[in-house]
């Protein structure tokens, strides 16, 4: 554009000196006053004809402002998993006791029993997952590993609720059995279609199975290892308050090919039978992991004494009715939680310890538990000032 713009100055310039030598006009023009002209009459066309280093900082400034937008307010498909807030079972959460037992008699309690959680933003932007990854605090994953494809966040938080009461009633049958109280079998879920779906309703209680009683779920599977397809068997069973009462099943085939047994398609649950109500009192929160926190403020709460003596310690773990503690996900993010909340001793899950050693802030030490008897030993002997388990 250099050339072009050498090009009108030339005209400008050869138009002076067409009128310079004696032309008969009135008064001569310096030039100064020519040159002035002579910009003023060319200053529209130079305007319209823009340079390519114009060009280039106009299109670059259009890709600047479109990523800006796409950065900000596009979601990626990931989602940001990192530390969450965490709960004193043995406390209260807005003046509500998170474990509440009414019907009986209860012991205080000291220090903190601390149930750890993992925060989980699935509507991140790609400005905001960077943000979050560069803090150091969150990690990444994509969102297929959490969401399944389909799946709405309405059905995800409903999985989780539904996980999180599971821990709970799991925690108080643990627990309770811990302490000797007798535990109930439910039908949990029935089968559609099956000789069960006949006679029986989810939640009905089973007495006795093929001439066994029932005192546990296991009981149910033992009752049936002996029968055939199409073998008849009494059941014995009492729906709500109603008087118990026995009915005749015929077994079907086993949908599984390599259980020979007959068939009566039900999932038996134990579920504690005492007299007095264990409420848990928790919002916002999902999953199972919880289990082992609540099991353990329960037995505190029911026994004299004080389990931890006043320490601050937290923990996490599945747990199951009769007591075993599973492995969780997200554990590098719930020693990281527990300690900023002041915990010194956290309570992992044997599976998680590899994990939970590799993250660990300094001044939290990790004690190894597989299930509910070992997790009361270790805090029986960090009482004692004796050695715990470690991971």
């Amino acid at each position: 554009m250099r050339a072009g713009h050498r090009t009108l100055w030339a005209v400008s310039e050869s138009r002076d000196e067409s009128t310079a030598p004696g032309a008969a006009t009135g008064t001569k023009a310096d030039d100064g006053d020519q040159a002035r002209n002579g910009h003023r009459a060319t200053r529209p066309r130079e305007r319209a004809r823009m340079t390519r280093r114009g060009w280039t900082v106009v299109t670059s400034g259009v890709l600047i402002v479109a990523f800006g937008l796409i950065g900000a307010f596009v979601q990626v498909p990931y989602v940001a998993i990192g530390p969450g807030p965490t709960y004193d079972t043995l406390g209260q959460v807005n003046g509500v006791p998170v474990v509440e037992i009414d019907g009986q008699q209860t012991y205080p309690t000291a220090g903190e029993l601390r149930m750890t959680t993992v925060s989980l933003n699935d509507e991140i932007s790609l400005f905001g997952a960077l943000g979050l990854w560069v803090s150091g605090r969150y990690a990444l994953a994509p969102r297929e590993e959490y969401f399944r494809p389909g799946e709405s966040d309405e059905q995800v938080q409903q999985e989780n609720v539904q996980q999180f009461q599971d821990s709970q009633s799991n925690a108080e049958v643990a627990a309770l059995r811990h302490l000797g109280f007798p535990v109930k079998v439910l039908a949990q879920t029935i089968v559609d279609n099956t000789p069960a779906s006949r006679v029986l309703a989810a939640g009905d209680r089973l007495l006795s199975v093929n001439g066994r009683a029932i005192t546990n779920e296991d009981d149910v599977t033992a009752a049936l290892a002996d029968t055939t397809p199409g073998q008849t068997v009494p059941i014995t069973f009492q729906h709500g308050t109603e008087p118990p009462r026995t009915e005749q099943i015929t077994l079907a085939a086993n949908p599984d090919p390599s259980k020979k047994q007959g068939f009566m398609g039900l999932q038996p649950i134990d579920r504690a039978d005492v007299p007095f109500d264990v409420k848990i009192s928790l919002q916002d929160v999902g999953g199972p992991s919880a289990g082992l926190m609540f099991a353990l403020a329960i037995v505190d709460r029911l026994t004299p004494g004080e389990m931890v003596a006043g320490e601050h310690v937290a923990g996490t773990g599945e747990i199951t009715e009769k007591g075993q503690v599973g492995a969780i996900g997200g554990i590098s993010f719930k020693v990281v939680a527990a300690r900023e909340a002041g915990a010194t001793v956290f309570l992992t899950p044997e599976a998680n310890c590899a994990e939970a050693s590799a993250a660990a802030p300094d001044g939290l030490k990790l004690v190894k538990v597989s299930d509910l008897d070992s997790a009361l030993s270790a805090l029986d002997a960090l009482k004692a000032g004796q050695p715990t388990p470690s991971c």
